[in-house]
C-alpha cells in the first residue's frame, strides 16, 4: 500500500503541475495536497503504528473511525433500552423531567415485560388518589445520640466532587437542592466556595485523604474538621470507606484537572495526579471507626454522622455489626454504594467486577443490621444507577430510606454521555474544568433543570406507591414488588430476599445462612479471623480409584 501511496503523491503533483498552465488558481491545491503527502511520509517512517507504517495517510481512516464509532451507535444504532451505561430510555426522562417537557410514552411498554428480570410493582385495588398525598416525602436522620437531626428528601444529589465537576455544575447542582430542598454530596474533594455560594444543603463527605480536614502531613486534623463541620449548610457527615465505582481503590484526581484553585481547597500540589489511599488512616477496626464517629459528632455539634461503603466480603459488614453492638452506638446513616456506580475515572476491572451490585447490597445490609436489633437506629441511603421513581422504590423496598443520583443529576445539567468524563474534555461543561467548556453551562438555567427534575421524579414516585395504596415510601416492603426469574417463575422480592427475625444473629441459633459470616466477623479487625468455606462430605475420585473424604468445614488460616 505504501508504494501506490507514493505513486498517487507523485501523480496528483504533477498533475496540479500540468493544471496550473491553464488554471494558475490551481497551485491553491497545494495547501491541502501537501499536508497530506506530509503526513503520509511520516507515517511510511515511523516505526510506532505498523498499521499506519503499511497504509500511510489512509491507516488514519482506522482511528478517525474509532472517534465515530460511540457517537454512531448513540444517535443512530442503539435501540431505546440497550445503551450503555445509561440507556436512551432513561437518558430520555431526565431530560424531560428537567426541562419541563412532556414525559408520557405512546403505544404501550418498549420492554419486554417477559424477559428474565423483568420487575414490577403489584398495584392495589384500593388505589390513593396522589393529588391527596404530601409529595414532599421526608425521611429523619439522626439517631438517639443525634442532637442535630436532619429531614431529608427520599432523592439527592450523590457524591460528587469539585474538581471531577466543574464550578458551574456545582453552582448549579447546588443552586438546585436550595431550591428543590434536598441535600447535595459534596464528594471527598472537601467543600468549595462553590457549594456554599447558593446555600443549599449539604452532605460533606470525608475520603481517605482528608481533603479539607487534613493537617500538613495529610492526617485528620480535628481543628480543621471542627470549622467547617459547624457551617450552617452542613447538615450531615459521610466518611467515604469505599464506592461503587472503584471499591478498594482511592479517588483518583487527573493532573489536568487539579488546578490551583483545586489544590487549595484540598490541601495537595498543583498540577499532579492525586491518588487517595484505599483505606484510612484514622481508623483501621471496625471499634476505631465507631470511636471515629463519635468524635466527628461531638466536634461537629451533634450533627448526623454516617459512612458509605459498597460491599464486597460480608463479614466485613458483619463485624462493623459486632462493633455496634458491642459499644452500644451507632451511626446515623449508612450510604450503601452500589458495584454498578460510576465515576469520572476508574480502572476497567474495578468498574466492570469489583463490588456488590446495589439491591443485593441494600438487602444484605438491611436484613443484617436487623438481625443485630439496630435497624431502627440508622437510615440508609441508596446510590448507583438510580433515575426514576420506579429505580427509587425498588430500593426504598428492598430496604434503603432515601436514594441519591450522581449521573441523573449530571443529565439534569445536559450531561449527554460523552464519556470523555476521564480526559477533562466534557463538551457540556459538566466534568471539565476548561472555563473555554465549562462557560457553556449556564447556572441559572441549569439549576432550574434539577430542581425540575428532582421535583418530578418524587412526583413520579408518589404516583407510583399510591397506584400500590401506600401514603408514604415508608410503607414499602420487599412484598411489593416482583421479579421474573425464568420463563415460568414470578417471585416477590420477599422471596428472593428473605426478611430474618430482628434480633436473630444475637441469638445462639442464628439463621443457618448467615453462620458462617457470624463466625469469620471479629469487630477488632475489618479483615475475617477466619477464611471458612462450608463443603458437603462426599468422595474425590483419585486417578488410582481411591477416594478420600472432604470435611464439613475446611479452615484457611
Amino acid at each position: 500500500m505504501y508504494t501506490k501511496f507514493i505513486l498517487f503523491s507523485i501523480s496528483t503533483l504533477l498533475a496540479i503541475a500540468v493544471l496550473q498552465h491553464f488554471w494558475p488558481q490551481a497551485l491553491w491545491l497545494l495547501l491541502i495536497i501537501l499536508p497530506l503527502i506530509s503526513l503520509g511520509l511520516y507515517d511510511l517512517l515511523q516505526t510506532r503504528h505498523s498499521l499506519k507504517r503499511n497504509y500511510p495517510l489512509f491507516g488514519h481512516g482506522r482511528w478517525i473511525m474509532e472517534w465515530l464509532r460511540p457517537f454512531i451507535r448513540q444517535y443512530f444504532i442503539e435501540s431505546d433500552t440497550d445503551g450503555t451505561p445509561v440507556n436512551r430510555m432513561f437518558r430520555s426522562i431526565v431530560y424531560q423531567r428537567a426541562k419541563g417537557q412532556r414525559e408520557t410514552v405512546p403505544f404501550g411498554t418498549r420492554v419486554d415485560t417477559y424477559r428474565t428480570g423483568y420487575e414490577w410493582i403489584g398495584h392495589s385495588l384500593s388505589a390513593i388518589d396522589s393529588d391527596e398525598m404530601n409529595m414532599d416525602m421526608r425521611i429523619r436522620v439522626g439517631g438517639p445520640d443525634c442532637t442535630q437531626p436532619y429531614d431529608a428528601s427520599i432523592f439527592n444529589i450523590s457524591a460528587m466532587s469539585f474538581g471531577a465537576l466543574s464550578k458551574n455544575a456545582i453552582l448549579a447542582l447546588n443552586g438546585g437542592a436550595r431550591k428543590g430542598n434536598f441535600y447535595h454530596n459534596t464528594g471527598e474533594g472537601g467543600i468549595s466556595p462553590y457549594h456554599l455560594e447558593a446555600g443549599g444543603d449539604l452532605v460533606w463527605q470525608i475520603g481517605t485523604n482528608y481533603f479539607g480536614c487534613r493537617d500538613e502531613n495529610g492526617d485528620f486534623s480535628s481543628e480543621a474538621f471542627r470549622e467547617k463541620a459547624t457551617l450552617p449548610n452542613v447538615k450531615m457527615i459521610e466518611i467515604k470507606i469505599s464506592q461503587g465505582a472503584k471499591p478498594g481503590h482511592g479517588g483518583i484526581l487527573p493532573a489536568d484537572k487539579n488546578t490551583p484553585e483545586i489544590a487549595a481547597i484540598r490541601g495537595v500540589q498543583p498540577g499532579t495526579l492525586i491518588n487517595s489511599p484505599p483505606s484510612h488512616s484514622a481508623f483501621g477496626t471496625p471499634i476505631e471507626l465507631l470511636d471515629f464517629i463519635r468524635q466527628l459528632r461531638e466536634l461537629s455539634g451533634g450533627k448526623p454522622i454516617g459512612f458509605k461503603l459498597s460491599i464486597g466480603r460480608k463479614s466485613e459488614f458483619v463485624a462493623i455489626c459486632k462493633a455496634m453492638v458491642e459499644k452500644g452506638f451507632t451511626p446515623d446513616f449508612i450510604t450503601i454504594d452500589g458495584g454498578e456506580g460510576g465515576t469520572g475515572a476508574t480502572p476497567l476491572e474495578f468498574a466492570n467486577s469489583i463490588g456488590m451490585p446495589l439491591r443485593e447490597s441494600v438487602a444484605f445490609v438491611d436484613s443484617c443490621l436487623t438481625g443485630f436489633g439496630i435497624r431502627d437506629q440508622i437510615r440508609l441511603i441508596a446510590s448507583g444507577k438510580i433515575f426514576s421513581g420506579f429505580h427509587l422504590v425498588k430500593n426504598i423496598a428492598l430496604g434503603a430510606d432515601i436514594c441519591n443520583s450522581g449521573r441523573g443529576m449530571m443529565m439534569a445539567l445536559g450531561c449527554v454521555q460523552s464519556l470523555v468524563c476521564n480526559n477533562n474534555h466534557c463538551p457540556t461543561g459538566v466534568a471539565t474544568q476548561n472555563p473555554l467548556l465549562y462557560r457553556g453551562l449556564v447556572v441559572s438555567d441549569k439549576r432550574e433543570r434539577v430542581a425540575r427534575y428532582h421535583r418530578r421524579t418524587v412526583h413520579a414516585t408518589a404516583e407510583i406507591i399510591a397506584a400500590a395504596g401506600l401514603c408514604h415510601t415508608s410503607e414499602l416492603t420487599r412484598t411489593h414488588i416482583y421479579r421474573r426469574v425464568s420463563q415460568e417463575t414470578i417471585r416477590r422480592y420477599d422471596e428472593i430476599f428473605q426478611y430474618i427475625k430482628n434480633g436473630s444473629l444475637l441469638t445462639e441459633n442464628p439463621p443457618e445462612s448467615w453462620r458462617l459470616c457470624l463466625e469469620e466477623a471479629t469487630s477488632s479487625s475489618f479483615r475475617p479471623k477466619h477464611c471458612l468455606t462450608e463443603m458437603e462430605m462426599q468422595p474425590d475420585e483419585i486417578k488410582d480409584g481411591s477416594t478420600i473424604n472432604k470435611p464439613d468445614i475446611e479452615e484457611i488460616s
